[in-house]
């Protein structure tokens, strides 16, 4: 039998549980008077601030920031389609990112109660060290697929010799005809969520998702 040239697709995926929470946090207080609406937000923003200060020379957070205050005026309709008084908002935004999943859970817990606070989502992440080390594994298996389905096919063929000639990212590997190409192969992800489940006291018991990775390949063999 002459050469034949064989084209696979090799994927492969793992699941990591996340080593960081990015929390999303929100501060917002409203009032007739603007002076008195940006002494407040300062009053409920320094004590958030001043304990994630706290909790970063402890150790269980990484790193926070923290947006100057917005403050903006409106004055609303009624329901009966009147222009009501001036009403004046502030609002501040903050991120913090816990390496301390259990201190984030009596944070969360604690903070939540007070005034003006509201929690967003929750970002779950790896450290770039072991998304690199993850998505290289992930990488390496996903043509290691690729290669055993090109031995497969040939192997059905009757075809010994297995010789790889192109190996490309979906979507990068060059394709005749014209073809469209494929979405790229490298995937990570990383669930957004905030709730948990209570678990008495102040605190919130979260259960991150674990972080999903994939690759997906292109490859072509020559098969004799």
């Amino acid at each position: 039998m002459n050469e034949v040239v064989i084209t696979v697709r090799g994927e492969h995926e793992t699941r990591v549980l996340p080593e960081r929470a990015v929390v999303h946090l929100s501060i917002a207080t409203e009032g007739p008077e603007r002076g008195a609406v940006v002494e407040r937000i300062a009053a409920l923003t320094e004590p958030v601030r001043d304990d994630l200060i706290a909790r970063k020379e402890a150790g269980g957070v990484e790193q926070w920031t923290s947006r100057q205050a917005s403050v903006w005026s409106e004055r609303p309709w009624s329901p009966e389609g009147k222009r009501l008084a001036v009403v004046h908002h502030a609002s501040v935004e903050f991120t913090a990112t816990f390496t301390d999943f259990a201190a984030l859970s009596w944070w969360a817990g604690e903070v939540a109660e007070r005034e003006g606070v509201q929690l967003g989502g929750i970002d779950w992440q790896l450290t770039p060290e072991t998304r690199a080390t993850v998505e290289r594994e992930v990488a390496t298996d996903a043509v290691a697929v690729a290669v055993s389905r090109a031995a497969a096919y040939a192997a059905a063929l009757g075809l010994e010799t297995v010789t790889p000639l192109e190996l490309a990212d979906v979507g990068l590997l060059s394709h005749d005809g014209g073809r469209e190409a494929a979405p790229a192969g490298m995937m990570l992800k990383a669930a957004r969520s905030f709730a948990a489940d209570a678990a008495g006291g102040p605190a919130l018991r979260f259960q991150p998702d674990e972080i999903t990775v994939s690759s997906a390949v292109e490859a072509r063999f020559s098969a004799r």
